[in-house]
């Protein structure tokens, strides 16, 4: 059975990674924070039978690190850890870099300081590529134009300056954004949809959002999750853009969202320049046409069929009777669903 470390495995992209890798077999151990740090007698696990595991860990800390790499000996470490938060990315520039940053410089460090030669895969972001027109492939030029997208970089950089010096297999997606109903809601997409199912149970009347006008390229996150394994699954590690290759502005999703509800956005929606970004990445798009070629990558869910998937689960959390065209596309398009649907 093959062993996987996970950072990050409470948020959405760790979640869904552990939910894969299970299904396909592995032993999954997941870095939590918590008191007094990483030793043996801290484990926790879910179950006598189950095949994952909880590792209180800090992850600023590569003697811990090293210690819990050696003692596992994974075969595969998935770095998910990072800080995307507003206030985070513009405010707190040095908590941004000690979490999202200067972290995977410590993962990588501790992996070659353990000598177990397992492979790394770095969950790197499209806002690394800033004002970089679209599309944006593997090649495209680095202009960050935030804290968050800065320290996202390093990240990145880290990973490949340990490939090529260390001879680590060190591997990186560059996702662009993908979503799912376990996106917190300081995000917009999930602040949008669960916007949407409060104002149709008549809990809220008003969503209030910031500038309608950026172009993201959007994505499902749990189709991301299995090409971080075949990224890190290959023979050679390299680095790939993740994406659908079409963009849509945050006033799309926002039409998309409210008129599949049976609402008029109009009525509905206010915005407010506080939530506005001193800078922002005007347009991004994946050019994914060598993830494509290698990995066979192709995304199987789409911007509308997006935003109606988070619709549904949203209603449907607050006990209301979604539409229900999501949760048939999901069906469709996913004959084996690995995950727990929402």
């Amino acid at each position: 059975m093959k062993r996987a470390i996970i950072s990050g495995i409470n948020g959405q992209d760790g979640s869904y990674m552990t939910e894969y890798l299970i299904s396909i077999g592995y032993e999954v151990h997941g870095i939590i924070h918590g008191p007094g740090g990483y030793n043996e007698e801290s484990v926790e696990r879910p179950g006598s039978e189950s095949p994952l595991f909880y590792h209180p860990c800090d992850t600023s800390d590569p003697g811990q690190l090293t210690k819990l790499i050696y003692d596992i000996i994974p075969d595969e470490i998935y770095h998910f850890e990072s800080r995307g938060r507003m206030n985070v990315r513009y405010d707190m520039h040095e908590f941004s870099g000690d979490i999202t940053g200067l972290s995977s410089l410590m993962v990588l460090e501790s992996v070659r300081q353990s000598g177990v030669g397992c492979k790394f895969c770095q969950s790197s972001s499209c806002e690394i590529f800033g004002s970089t027109p679209p599309p944006q492939n593997e090649l495209s030029p680095f202009r960050p134009h935030s804290p968050y997208a800065c320290a996202k970089l390093m990240s990145h950089l880290s990973a490949v300056n340990y490939r090529e010096a260390h001879g680590l297999f060190a591997a990186s997606g560059i996702l662009f954004n993908h979503e799912s109903p376990r996106k917190g809601e300081i995000f917009v997409s999930r602040k949008i949809t669960s916007a949407v199912a409060r104002i149709r149970a008549c809990e809220e009347k008003h969503l209030i959002v910031g500038d309608l006008k950026p172009q993201r390229d959007w994505g499902y996150a749990p189709e991301y999750m299995e090409m971080m394994w075949k990224i890190i699954d290959g023979d050679a590690p390299c680095d790939y853009v993740i994406g659908t290759g079409e963009a849509h502005t945050v006033g799309e999703f926002v039409e998309e969202a409210f008129s599949y509800a049976g609402l008029d956005w109009g009525e509905h929606v206010k915005i407010d320049p506080r939530y506005f970004r001193p800078t922002d990445s005007r347009g991004l798009r994946a050019d994914y046409t060598k993830a494509k070629n290698e990995l066979g990558w192709e995304p199987r869910i789409r911007f509308r069929e997006l935003v109606r998937i988070m619709v549904d689960a949203d209603m449907r959390a607050l006990g209301l009777e979604p539409p229900g065209e999501g949760d048939r596309v999901l069906r469709e398009r996913f004959p084996r669903i690995w995950w727990e649907i929402e």
